[in-house]
């Protein structure tokens, strides 16, 4: 029984990679495509920029609608469906032919894709419950990984001359194939001791989310604010402040998401060792350093190494956020993951919105203070993830097996 057991629980754990990495890969493709997408819907890079909220408003819905959800039914049921929305709705903006068209379709896109974020890590925290060791980090890597697989795959696409149609509906069917096959080996839910239904998922609510939770959110708020600095102005910063070419300017981000990649996949250890408080605390006191370092920077190497830094810095602070709200609760893992990730999402999109105008009043790289600071927060506050560090351990004293599978 133990080694059928053992089994089961490496199926769901190399299932739960798979959706990540059908995520990131998803999202790379469509990443890659936004060019034609404009093109064909005939819109200016200023519209599209309004359009593209939508597709974080879709996503912040998604998963505050999922989160409860996957409580309440379970991640073998919800993540094969969210999956498989996120993987027909990319299809929808290759198919936009005007401003309103491609805002339902990105809308749509968002939802499918928060949905998939919310469910996926909800098992992630179930899986790692089980395996009672970190591991969420890998899954993580795995998504990043997946966008990077896309971005090559949609470069050779173009250079064959295929239409962002073409393209997006191969990836669609083949993420499709891979929502359905990988679900059967997800866990089923995890019973609430003494419960004869799925009910406590409907207690968790917006206004009953403990405080510790809203606390995660505000660090992970913070966090993912700093890394969507990266995402969206490493490069400006490299050419507009040290006059780089664009293409070492392009190394930037480059090298800020390498690290990610490898900090991620290294993070899990670490955690296991010095636990996820140490992971945070020192990881963001290690990204503040480093986005110190890129203002600083006299030179373009140095402001490459401060990317490094920073990708490494960052790579495990999210995961171990994720982590630690799951595990707060396991019958309310997903409403908890949900409230974390959905303000984080926030931060992401909220980066461009607060450098921006910044950047009227001081020169780009000297905007950066502003997430060295949050950095500093979360190093100062990471002791809030301390409660959260024992792995929650389900006691299955009396639901039978057949019980578990009918739930």
């Amino acid at each position: 029984m133990f080694v059928g057991m053992s089994r089961s629980l490496r199926a769901a754990r190399l299932a739960t990679f798979a959706y990540f990495a059908l995520n990131g890969f998803v999202l790379g493709a469509w990443i890659v495509h936004i060019p034609a997408v404009e093109e064909r819907a005939g819109i200016s890079h200023t519209v599209l920029g309004w359009l593209l909220l939508l597709l974080g408003a879709g996503a912040f819905v998604g998963m505050q609608l999922v989160g409860p959800l996957a409580d309440r039914f379970g991640a073998r049921t919800v993540v094969p469906l969210s999956a498989a929305v996120c993987s027909v709705a990319l299809v929808l903006p290759a198919l936009a032919v005007n401003a309103w068209t491609l805002g339902a379709a990105l809308l749509v896109f968002g939802l499918g894709n928060g949905s998939l974020d919310v469910s996926m890590n909800t098992h992630a925290v179930q899986v790692e419950a089980r395996y009672k060791r970190p591991i969420m980090s890998a899954f993580h890597a795995v998504f990043s990984i997946g966008g990077v697989l896309a971005a090559l795959v949609g470069a050779r696409t173009l250079s064959w001359g295929w239409s962002a149609t073409a393209t997006l509906t191969a990836v669609s069917v083949a993420a499709l194939a891979v929502s359905v096959a990988a679900g059967t080996a997800l866990l089923p839910r995890p019973e609430a001791p003494g419960a004869s239904e799925p009910s406590t998922a409907r207690t968790t609510t917006w206004r009953t989310t403990p405080l510790r939770i809203w606390a995660l959110a505000a660090l992970a708020l913070m966090l993912m604010l700093s890394e969507g600095v990266a995402n969206d102005w490493s490069v400006l910063a490299m050419r507009d402040v040290l006059d780089a070419p664009a293409a070492t300017a392009a190394l930037a981000y480059g090298a800020f998401a390498t690290a990610m990649t490898i900090g991620r996949f290294l993070t899990d250890r670490v955690a296991a060792r010095f636990g996820p408080v140490a992971v945070v605390r020192y990881g963001s006191a290690l990204a503040a350093l480093a986005l110190t370092i890129v203002v600083l920077a006299p030179s373009i190497p140095v402001a490459i190494a401060g990317w490094v830094l920073f990708g490494l810095g960052l790579s495990g602070t999210i995961p171990q956020l994720f982590s630690a709200a799951g595990h707060a609760n396991p019958h309310a893992a997903g409403a908890n993951v949900s409230r974390v990730a959905g303000l984080g999402y926030l931060g992401m999109l909220a980066g461009p919105a607060i450098i921006g105008p910044l950047t009227q009043v001081m020169p780009l790289n000297h905007t950066f203070f502003l997430p060295v600071a949050f950095c500093v927060i979360a190093a100062l506050t990471a002791g809030i993830l301390r409660p959260g560090t024992p792995q929650p351990r389900p006691q299955v004293t009396h639901p039978p097996a057949a019980t578990v599978d009918a739930a």
